[in-house]
């Protein structure tokens, strides 16, 4: 769908600005961070009359994808 490269990094899907921050500041040892599907709310997702849906942002690129953040629309989810 949407992919993009960033100081070595790879993003895939509708992943939030806020994320991408956090990824960058954290640097951690991982190829990249997605969003599977096309969440209400996420980036370019926002429909009129729908509730934001709740999604994760995945971090990959070791042995198996982990969460990295979770997201209601564009409002992260402390976890």
């Amino acid at each position: 769908c949407h992919t993009a490269e960033v100081e070595n990094y790879l993003l895939e899907g509708h992943v939030p600005a806020t994320a991408l921050i956090r990824l960058l500041a954290a640097r951690p040892s991982v190829r990249g961070i997605a969003v599977a599907g096309m969440p209400v709310g996420s980036p370019g997702m926002d429909v009129a009359g729908m509730e934001p849906e709740t999604y994760d942002v995945m971090a990959f690129g070791s042995e198996t994808p982990n969460l990295f953040m979770r997201f209601r629309g564009a409002s992260p989810i402390p976890s």
